[in-house]
C-alpha cells in the first residue's frame, strides 16, 4: 500500500482550488441568470458560456488541488488524452445542466434535472481524470465513499442552481458561487478518500505527462479565459438595463404633447 497525501504543498493547493471552483461558478451562475432574461440565441449564447465557465472552473480545481497529490515509492504522469476527454467531459454534461434549466417548462422539474446533470458531470470530470493517472501500481476505490462523492455533488450542484436563479442581489450571487465551489471541492475530497494505491515498484518508464509539462499550463490558460469571460460578464448590460435604456430611448424620441 502506497503512502498517500492530499497536501504535497499544505493547505495551498486546497485554498486555490477552491478558488478556481469559486470564480467559475460564479461566472456560470451569473451566465445562467443571464439567459433567463433572454430569449432565442443570446439565450443560447449565454447558457453555452455559462457551461464552459463552470466546467473550466471545476476542471481547474481538481488539477490544482493534484498537484499536493503523492504516492511514496512511485512517480506520477497523466494520459494526456483522457485529461482533455475530463474537461471536454465536464463542460458538456454541464451544458446539458444549462439547457434543461434554461430551456425546461417546469421550474422545479427542470432544476432537478440541471442539479442532477451537473452533479454527474463533476463526478465525470473527476473520475475520467482519476482514470488518467499512470503510476507503478494499481488504483482501487471503496465503493460507499464514491458514491457519497456523486451524492454531495448532485444535492450541492442542484443547490447551487436554485440560490443562483431564485434568489437575485450580489449577496445572493455570491452565496451560490460559495456553494457550488464547496459542491465541487468536497466531491473531489470525498472522492479521493475512497482511493487506495497499490504500489508495485518498476523500472519501466511511465507514459504521459506531469502536471508541470502539460495541465499546469493548461489549467493557466482556462484561468485567463475564465478572467476574460468575467470581464465580459461585467461589461455585458443585464436584461433590466437593456430594458432601461430601451424605455428611456423611446421616451427621448416621444413627441412632445401640447400644452
Amino acid at each position: 500500500m502506497g503512502s498517500m497525501t492530499e497536501l504535497g504543498y499544505g493547505w495551498l493547493t486546497p485554498i486555490l482550488s477552491y478558488l478556481m471552483a469559486v470564480l467559475g461558478s460564479a461566472l456560470g451562475l451569473r451566465c445562467m441568470v443571464r439567459a433567463v432574461g433572454s430569449t432565442g440565441r443570446a439565450k443560447r449564447n449565454w447558457l453555452v458560456t455559462g457551461a464552459s465557465a463552470i466546467g473550466s472552473g471545476i476542471w481547474t480545481m481538481h488539477f490544482v488541488a493534484m498537484l499536493g497529490f503523492t504516492v511514496t515509492g512511485t512517480e506520477i504522469r497523466y494520459n494526456v488524452p483522457l485529461t482533455v476527454l475530463s474537461l471536454v467531459g465536464a463542460m458538456v454534461f454541464v451544458g446539458l445542466g444549462a439547457f434543461a434549466v434554461g430551456y425546461g417548462r417546469h421550474k422545479y422539474r427542470s432544476l432537478l434535472l440541471g442539479g442532477t446533470t451537473t452533479g454527474l458531470g463533476v463526478a465525470a470530470m473527476h473520475y475520467i481524470g482519476m482514470l488518467a493517472l499512470d503510476l507503478h501500481g494499481r488504483i482501487s476505490y471503496e465503493p460507499f465513499a464514491v458514491v457519497l462523492s456523486v451524492v454531495i455533488a448532485i444535492g450541492a450542484s442542484t443547490a447551487a442552481l436554485w440560490a443562483g436563479l431564485n434568489i437575485s442581489g450580489p449577496v445572493a450571487a455570491a452565496g451560490a458561487s460559495l456553494v457550488m465551489g464547496i459542491a465541487v471541492s468536497s466531491m473531489h475530497y470525498t472522492g479521493m478518500e475512497a482511493v487506495s494505491v497499490q504500489v508495485r515498484p518498476a523500472d519501466t518508464p511511465l507514459h504521459g505527462a506531469t502536471l508541470m509539462q502539460f495541465i499546469f499550463p493548461l489549467a493557466v490558460g482556462l484561468g485567463s479565459y475564465l478572467f476574460l469571460t468575467s470581464a465580459f460578464v461585467a461589461l455585458s448590460p443585464t436584461a433590466q438595463q437593456r430594458a432601461a435604456s430601451v424605455s428611456a430611448e423611446g421616451l427621448r424620441h416621444a413627441p412632445a404633447v401640447p400644452r
